[in-house]
């Protein structure tokens, strides 16, 4: 992966670099194993550019953890270009190796589609799901992209089905933190870290309600904490108070994404065709 750059001002190769959000990391690992090229000569940091210079970044190439297992599965494809890869993650798959799903995760997933494109890239999951939430997952090609992705904001929504009849809209605005009695559980607590869910009711029937929801702060399980503390548990979701016959997951998914491209600076917009959620609320 290579960038090329127009010089406008004078400025050494390292402080052009850090002025483009290229991170100490990642001029780092270009310095050891990929290249700087001004007019077309190779460099180092130190070299003086002026206006009118092009400069060529090549990022060094990456090598997957010797812990990861391609897995050759189809992907559920939304959105991909040189930089990113957006796709739809189904239920029962963790997104990262965990220790209790040591193998084919998505992020092993796509290692299998880049090794079979022969596309010699690493992927960076940037947005996660819990194993049994579905929807939309962004993942990027490099890690100075998974960088840049750190830096801009992302607008996630996601579609639930709870307990209960929900108020037409409302905001859940309550700190979260660990279960003293659990190391995967969490819940509201006062010494937590902030919180913020913003909800809106779409559709009720007897006993359940359909949800859209975005998340202001991006705080472990907090759609599914949140929804139990106001006392509407996420249907299936046993974790959190939700356990029901039909489903024995919950129901909540990651229906659609929407940021500014970190590279190109276009405005993207993915809906989550393969979702779901309202499909099975009607079944209820």
């Amino acid at each position: 992966m290579e960038f090329e750059y127009q010089i406008q001002y004078q400025a050494t190769v390292k402080i052009f670099l850090q002025n483009n959000d290229f991170s100490k990391k990642s001029i780092s690992a270009i310095k050891r194993n990929g290249a700087l090229l001004v007019n077309g000569k190779n460099v180092t940091v130190r070299a003086q550019m002026s206006v009118g210079d092009t400069l060529c970044v090549k990022l060094p190439n990456e090598q997957p953890s010797e812990n990861l297992m391609p897995f050759n599965k189809p992907l559920n494809i939304l959105f991909e270009d040189d930089y990113l890869l957006i796709v739809s993650k189904t239920i029962q798959q963790n997104c990262a190796p965990s220790r209790d799903h040591k193998h084919f995760s998505l992020v092993e997933q796509v290692l299998g589609y880049f090794q079979q494109n022969n596309y010699e890239l690493t992927p960076h999951i940037i947005t996660r799901l819990d194993r049994n939430t579905s929807g939309i997952v962004i993942i990027a090609k490099h890690g100075y992209i998974h960088h840049l992705m750190s830096q801009t904001m992302i607008d996630k929504r996601y579609l639930c089905i709870c307990h209960g009849e929900v108020d037409e809209q409302g905001i859940v605005d309550a700190p979260i933190g660990r279960h003293p009695d659990s190391i995967i559980q969490r819940q509201v607590n006062q010494s937590g870290k902030e919180a913020k869910t913003v909800f809106r009711c779409i559709k009720v029937k007897p006993k359940y309600s359909l949800c859209e929801v975005r998340l202001i702060t991006g705080r472990t399980h907090q759609i599914r904490v949140h929804f139990q503390y106001i006392g509407h548990s996420l249907v299936g979701d046993d974790l959190y108070g939700g356990k029901q016959d039909i489903y024995n997951h919950q129901m909540l998914g990651c229906k659609k994404v929407s940021f500014i491209h970190p590279i190109n600076k276009k405005n993207i917009e993915v809906l989550d065709k393969y979702d779901t959620i309202e499909k099975k609320f009607n079944m209820l």
